[in-house]
């Protein structure tokens, strides 16, 4: 079976971490003793979230005021290497010596015109409290949005529109490679309108969920799984109704309501999935991933949910 599974970026650095690579280490190692069953018997490309590493550099690059900081499709390129180098050697210390695996950074176009450069939503980098977010709305003029009782950034999530690393990608993957790519949703780059097919970056964070959905499209994955803190799906969220939904269609699913910032990009990334290949899609906790992968944990969206599922 061919898999792609898109951990979170909390599932590599967890709110509450100390934001240093050591503690990126013990998560990465904590998500590879869950993934290495997977990799020993499946095709497996893992795409990964990246907003708390790619907001930390970004931080780090405007400390230093001598220079122009970098970019954040540049930032995106650097997070990309970093995380992929950790999960190459965390994974690549359970799998047997003669298993391969890659990190392809990946360049992903989105469209210029897109709106959502006009509505920030993508949180990047830590919490602050409003007195601190003030501040860095005064010197930098990043935007802030509330998440939680905290502020963070909030940068332009453009729609993922095409992977241009699709072949060399496809092409580890037929021999048997374990590939991480789509690293923070990818790259963001665009075309410029000259004529000319130049391509070129663009400051913004795609939203990894969509960009792994387009990715489990390209390389015709049988199964499609985001990782979260959660065993799944839950209606009712927050209430004394609520419950983890379990095997359902996309438009059961979507007669749900789930917020923007969290839950919303996996539901809709799982049931663009499903409606456009007929396969599955999942939504679960990390440490189940095995008994996801068997059908027997998560939020399961398909088509149509078989018998012995139905509640």
């Amino acid at each position: 079976m061919r898999i792609v599974v898109a951990l979170g970026g909390n599932a590599l650095l967890k709110r509450t971490d100390p934001m240093t690579a050591e503690a990126q280490r013990t998560n990465i190692r904590t998500a590879a003793r869950a993934l290495a069953p997977l990799a020993r018997h499946h095709d497996l490309v893992l795409a990964h979230g990246n907003g708390p590493q790619v907001g930390l550099l970004a931080l780090q690059q405007a400390a230093y005021s001598a220079v122009e900081p970098y970019p954040l499709d540049v930032l995106g390129a650097q997070t990309e290497g970093m995380i992929g180098y950790m999960v190459e050697q965390e994974l690549g210390n359970l799998l047997p010596f003669e298993k391969p695996l890659a990190t392809v950074l990946t360049m992903v176009e989105v469209d210029p015109e897109d709106p959502a450069f006009a509505n920030p939503t993508k949180f990047v980098g830590p919490c602050y409290g409003r007195e601190s977010a003030d501040a860095l709305i005064a010197e930098k003029g990043w935007t802030f949005k509330q998440d939680g009782d905290a502020w963070r950034r909030v940068v332009a999530s453009p729609e993922p529109k095409r992977i241009f690393e699709l072949r060399p990608i496809t092409w580890l993957l037929e021999h048997g490679t374990v590939v991480i790519c789509a690293g923070g949703g990818g790259i963001p780059t665009r075309y410029l309108p000259d004529g000319t097919r130049t391509l070129v970056g663009i400051e913004a964070v795609i939203d990894k969920d969509l960009a792994a959905e387009l990715l489990a499209r390209d390389v015709a994955a049988d199964l499609f799984v985001m990782a979260t803190d959660e065993a799944g799906v839950y209606a009712e969220w927050g209430t004394p109704a609520q419950h983890l939904l379990g095997w359902i269609t996309p438009e059961e699913l979507e007669a749900f309501e789930f917020p923007a910032g969290s839950m919303g990009p996996k539901v809709e990334a799982a049931t663009r999935f499903v409606r456009t290949t007929g396969r599955r899609a999942a939504i679960g906790r990390l440490e189940d991933i095995e008994r996801i992968a068997a059908g027997e944990a998560g939020t399961n969206i398909v088509t149509e949910v078989p018998a012995e599922h139905r509640v």
